[in-house]
Parts: structure tokens; sequence; C-alpha cells
């Protein structure tokens, strides 16, 4: 294949920038082979312009780089808006031929933005692509993602002036320093400043090169300026730029991977400045904030062809519309095009992890009750186990905002270290250059990263405190929505899930306060896609064992893990544990007192401190009112709650009858907000007969009972409530209730005159 010359390079970026404007306009004529007309346009053109011309640009360049250094790259999108330069360049490329061999150039430009076709933004149905891009702010993240652990692996990432101004970009420029040159890839970021967001001017487009350049040395980049405004031939300036970068690129990693490297690696980055919808004329808004999204009406038909005549079309296209032979010579091999990189569909890539039996860390249970252990601690002896059975393997990490000690997994730094790059000045432990634990006081960075990992073929957890991991709440919406759309693509390839394990959570806070109290990340989950969330909330070690093992087998699905770190008493043993995670709901008989008959009240609990203030409460009533028959179930699948029509784990109606009866009142004490389980039981009859008890936003620093009480979840207010809501217990329970109220006010004043719970509360322990 002969060697491309600059001449061809812009015929080929003409091509595109052509196909990009025409997808956004029309329906029909694509290639204006006859007169344009009001009936070829689409009756709603969308998509935005202003960007196209500039990703045009760098994903032309990046065919240059692949074609000369045959790198493999991955390209990772921040401005998704975009989306018609990807599909152009995937057009040209042949990429979406190959995998719908019936796809017309008319299909393609008619079907952007179009009922049944491609969304106005890059989606999973688009190859090549691992991040949408719609809302802004976490490209780069994703991109590093992508890098780690993938040695031979360039992923080249666009980001937009508009996006770099989000908070979560603003932190990912400090994302190289967690980057080992010898068992990671490279990250190469373009920013692309192109002048302008929606309506107003960008800050990062509004400074001088020399701001620029030494804001990004300071994170440690090394910045090339390329300006399109500054040379008769941009491409190649862009051409010669990219070698220089990946020459930089390619000396740090043979530096570091001979054994001598030393200091900081200093990689380099672009300063891409090009105008605001390039190619569009100036009249028409072209370098302005005009041109952002849909520049011309369709009342402005005449202007509107002598644009995109401008681009000559029939230079470019056949008469059915397969490009000119020439436009070819600028791509790489077919196995190195960008759409076609493997780790954009990292299912392909994916394997198994080689998960430790659990029999091994399982905490040995004589009776229920009688074994304490943390199950956060438990679970992190047996992750530990897995980062060594991946250590050569190297797919799989936890990502963590400095919290994997405190929410006692600090076993898994015994088996690896924290990631980090550069030369420390300080004391610190547990740190090294190839570790797979990623600490960063950035929930942003830690979802960003995982996704990339994940979506590139790996494995990986995110361990958060609960309040907080709602921080993502943005981020995993449009991941499910990611997930969601890719289960409909037929080539697309499973990956590994998505793993939330929340912990130190809101009822067990020790030095914290309100501000640490917030279990609102569970209900952002319940309004996904039932092919895509799952939540469970393990009651004790053994549970979280089971339910960390299975989620980590799973794939396309975002699994919600909420367990307590501290010690607590131990209700199940493996085998228990086993079966129970198996079933996400069962009786508990041991803790009832219903006999051959029908139980009067089911007191329910899901979570670990309602588990324990459920247990207790059932005990108390033994004591209080041995007559009421009483049944205990314990949900560790939240959504076996749900029809089997709302939810693929829903339990069928003989399955909830036998837990919860049918006309019984159910108690239910819950870990989080008790709206959550009202969402869930919607569909199942008698849903009124379902009284919850959760978190009422009710908190501050405090004991763990006062704070129970104040939320009246603690074990008197569950009894109590039970009382309260049987039928024929309601009246001459009146006495009942009143001694199970005044017991927990004493307890409570207890704590308010010594600062600490009574002894009744923390040495507390199960008996039939």
């Amino acid at each position: 294949m002969p060697t491309p010359n600059t001449e061809t390079t812009r015929r080929y970026r003409r091509a595109c920038d052509y196909l990009s404007a025409a997808m956004i306009y029309l329906r029909d004529n694509v290639l204006l082979r006859e007169q344009l007309r009001e009936e070829h346009l689409k009756p709603r053109p969308l998509g935005h312009w202003g960007t196209c011309p500039g990703i045009n640009f760098v994903y032309s360049g990046l065919n240059g780089l692949v074609r000369r250094r045959r790198q493999r790259t991955l390209l990772v999108t921040g401005p998704g808006h975009g989306a018609p330069a990807i599909h152009a360049n995937l057009w040209l490329e042949g990429t979406h031929t190959e995998l719908d061999p019936t796809m017309s150039l008319t299909d393609l430009i008619r079907g952007f933005s179009w009922p049944g076709g491609f969304p106005s933004h890059l989606s999973p149905e688009v190859p090549g692509v691992i991040h949408e891009g719609g809302e802004l702010g976490y490209a780069l993240a994703t991109a590093f993602g992508a890098a780690f652990d993938d040695p031979d692996l360039l992923v080249a990432c666009i980001v937009g002036d508009g996006e770099a101004e989000t908070g979560p970009t603003a932190g990912s420029w400090h994302a190289n320093k967690f980057l080992d040159p010898v068992t990671c890839g490279a990250v190469l970021p373009v920013l692309h400043l192109n002048g302008a967001k929606i309506s107003s001017p960008t800050v990062y487009a509004s400074m001088s090169d020399e701001e620029l350049v030494a804001y990004f040395h300071g994170a440690g980049w090394s910045p090339y300026v390329v300006d399109v405004a500054d040379t008769a031939d941009p491409d190649a300036l862009l051409a010669e730029t990219f070698d220089l970068a990946h020459s930089e690129i390619s000396a740090i990693q043979r530096r570091w991977r001979c054994g001598e490297g030393e200091g900081r690696p200093i990689w380099p980055m672009v300063l891409l400045r090009s105008p605001k919808g390039w190619g569009l004329p100036t009249e028409y808004g072209g370098g302005t904030f005009h041109a952002h999204q849909v520049p011309l009406d369709a009342d402005q038909l005449t202007e509107l062809e002598a644009w995109l005549r401008s681009y000559r079309p029939e230079e470019l296209f056949h008469e059915d519309g397969r490009p000119h032979d020439d436009l070819r010579e600028v791509l790489p091999a077919e196995e190195l095009r960008l759409g076609r990189v493997p780790q954009a569909n990292g299912g392909q890539l994916r394997q198994d992890l080689p998960l430790p039996e659990l029999e091994k860390f399982a905490v040995e249970v004589p009776e229920p009750g009688r074994a304490t252990a943390s199950a956060t601690g438990t679970t992190g002896e047996w992750l530990a186990e897995l980062m060594r059975a991946t250590e050569q393997r190297r797919d799989f990490r936890v990502m963590c905002p400095d919290e994997l000690e405190s929410n006692k997994l600090d076993a898994i730094l015994e088996a690896t270290g924290r990631a980090f790059s550069w030369p420390l000045t300080e004391y610190s432990e547990h740190m090294s250059r190839d570790g797979r634990v990623l600490e960063v006081l950035s929930e942003h960075l830690c979802q960003g990263w995982l996704q990339g990992y994940l979506l590139t073929g790996r494995h990986g957890l995110f361990p958060c405190y609960e309040a907080f991991a709602s921080i993502v709440d943005g981020m995993v919406n449009q991941y499910a929505k990611f997930l969601k759309m890719a289960g409909e693509v037929p080539w697309r390839e499973p990956v590994a899930s998505l793993n939330y394990l929340l912990s130190s959570e809101g009822w067990r806070q020790e030095h914290n306060g309100y501000s640490h109290q917030g279990p609102g990340f569970l209900n952002n989950l319940l309004t996904k896609k039932s092919s895509v969330s799952r939540i469970y909330l393990p009651p004790d070690a053994n549970s979280l064992l089971v339910t960390m093992r299975h989620c980590l087998a799973s794939t396309d699905r975002i699994n919600l893990v909420v367990a307590g770190k501290n010690p607590g008493p131990q209700w199940l043993d493996l085998a228990e544990a086993q079966r129970h995670c198996r079933a996400g709901v069962g009786t508990w008989e041991w803790a009832g007192t219903e006999t051959d008959s029908d139980a009067d009240v089911v007191l329910a609990c899901a979570g670990g401190i309602p588990t324990v203030e459920t247990v207790a409460a059932a005990w108390l009533l033994r004591r209080h009112a041995p007559g009421l028959r009483v049944r205990v179930v314990n949900v560790v699948d939240l959504l076996t709650l749900s029809t089997p029509d709302g939810h693929p784990h829903g339990m069928d109606s003989e399955e909830f009858a036998e837990c919860f009866g049918t006309d019984v009142p159910v108690v239910f004490a819950f870990h989080g907000y008790p709206s959550a389980v009202h969402e869930v039981l919607h569909g199942r009859p008698e849903p009124s007969r379902f009284h919850v008890h959760g978190y009422l936003e009710e908190g501050t620093t405090t004991t763990p009972f006062d704070l129970l009480v104040s939320n009246r979840m603690s074990r008197y207010d569950l009894a109590a409530d039970a009382v309260r809501r049987t039928p024929g217990w309601s009246s001459r329970g009146g006495g009942i209730v009143q001694e199970l109220i005044g017991k927990r006010d004493e307890l409570r004043d207890y704590a308010y005159r010594e600062g600490k719970d009574s002894e009744e509360i923390t040495d507390w322990e199960w008996s039939a």
C-alpha cells in the first residue's frame, strides 16, 4: 500500500467532514447528486457540528500514527456529542460494513439521530466505543482505566475544552501519578481547544499557550501545542507531533522496562487549537459558539447546499457511496484500525477470575449468634488471596477513595501495594509502583478507572464509604445505560460486572456524624433496568463471602453490596449462608416462635444492623409477649421482594406467601430509606401490611443505640411495633408496648448520661 501524502490526508478529512455534516442534515440525496430540496432534509436535524472537524482531524492523525508505528490504539472520545465524526471514520475504514454488510451510505446518514437508527451521542452500538461522553467529565479517567495493566496499548483521549472545566476532569490530570510505565500502557490526552461551549467561551481556550503549558507541566505532563492557524499544513504538523509524543512514550517505557527508570515519568500530551465548527463559513457562525450544534436551519436551504457542496463529495465517493481508493491509503492495517481494537469490545478479552474457594476463609458458627467477626475483614482476607491468584495475569484491581484500611479490607495490602509511580517524599506504607490498589480521594476517578478497566476486559471492585457513593450517581446512571444498550448489541461480548462494596454505613459511625449517614445510593440503583441492577445486603461475614464470590463471577451487571465492617454476631455457617444467598430470602426458624400454625406477625430485616436489631426484637418478644407467634425473615437479595415480572430475581407468589404470609402484619427493619422497600414491593398484594422501619434522616455524632432510637429502628421500637400491629394484641398489649418503650428510653438516657451505650446493648447475645 503506498504511503499517503498530506493531500490524501486532507481529502480523507474532507470526506469525514462532509459525512459528519450530512448525518446531521440529510435523509436522502446524501451525496448531492441532484439539487438539494427540502424533502431531502431530516424533519428534525439533530447533532453537534462544532466539535466534529476537530475529532476528524485527531482521528485522521491517529490513523497515520498507527500506520507508521503499528501501535495498537484505543480512542476515548470525551465530546461524545461529536458522534457523526466517529461514524464517518468508521464508515471510511470499513468497520461499520464489517459488522453490518447490509448498511449502505444512505442507511448510515439517514440513520443518525433517526428513530431506530444511531443516537445523537456515541453509544455501545458504535464500534470502538467504551465511553459515551453524554455526561461530560469522565473521559480521561476512563482512558486511564483502559491503560492499566495493558502494557502494549496506547489510549488516545480527546478531552473537549468544555469538558475540561468539570471537576472530575480536573482531578483526572493527576492520574499519571498512578500509571506504571512497566506494567501499564500509556494515555495520550488531546485537549481540544476550539474556544466555546454551547454559548460562552471556555476557560482553557481563553488561557494563553504559555499558561496552558505551565499549568499542565505542573501536573506532570509534557505538552505539545498544535495550532492549526499557525501552519499551512496542519496534518503534517499533527503527524510530526504525534510521532514526537509516541517516541517520548516509547522512551519512557523502554527506560523503565529495562530497569533504568528513575524520578518522575513525565508523559506527553497535546494541546490542539482549532476553530469551532472548522470548515463552516464564518458568515454562518464558523469559529463561534453558533457552530456548536446545528448552525443552519431548514429555511436556509441555499446556504446549506452551498456549504455541503464546498466539500465536493463527487470527488470523494463513487455513485454507490464507496470512498475513492486513495482515501483508504491513510488507514492502518485492518487489524489495527481504531474501530476494531479488541479492547473496545473487552468481553472478547475477558477471562473468568480464579476465585478462591470460601472454606478456608469462612467463620465457624457453632450456633446462631455464638461467633463474632467483621464481615469486611473476613472478605478482605479472601480478596487478598484473589489478588495473589491474579498476580501474573494482572486483570483484577481495587479502586478505592483512600478507605481500604478504614473499611477493614487492609489484608489486600499484604498481597499488593497501593499504586503510585512518582517518588514519595514523606513516610508512607504499602506503596509500590506496580501495586494493584488504586486509592485516590476522588470517587469520580475510582468510578472512571473501573469503568475503563472493566470495559477493556478486566475485573475490579470499588469499596467506598456508603454515604459518599452517591457522588458518582451521575456516572452510574450513564454506565447503567451503557450496559443496557450493550446487552442489545449482538456483537458486544459480556464484560465483568461493576461491583460496589459499601461499608462504614451510617448505623455504626465512629468519629463521624450526620454527613457520613446516607444510604441513598441504593435508591438510585433501584431506578435502573432490571437486566442490569442487583442489590445485596448480606447479614454477616459468611453471607458476604458468598455474595462477593457470586458478584465477581457475574457479567454485565451493576452489583451493589452493603456490609458492615465492625465485629458483630454471626448467624450462618458457610453451608447455611450459601443456601440463604442462593434463595435471596429465607425464614430463620431458630429466631421465631411460630409453631405449626401461622405466624401472628412477621419480623423481616435486610442489612447487617437491622438483622441484629430484628433478632434482638424477637428475643425481647419471647420474654415480653410469649404468646405472640413470631416469624423472622431475613432478606439478603433485596430484589427478591419484587414481583417476577418486575425483576428477574423476584419471588413467585407462593414463595412470597411462605415468607411473609398473605394477611399478617410485617414489621420490616431495613438498612436504608423505608421508601426503597415500598418501591420494591409495588405490585404485591396488600402492601399496606408492610410497616418499614429504616433511616429517617435523623443523625449526629452519637452512640449506635441512640442513632437507632432516633430513627425508630431499635430492637425496642421493632418489638413494640410488632405488638401494636398484630390484631388482638394492639389493645391487650398496651402494657407490653409501654414497658418496651420505657426500657428503650431508659437505655437512651444512659447513653446521654455516660457517653456510651449500656452493656445491655453492647454485650447482648442471642439465646432461645
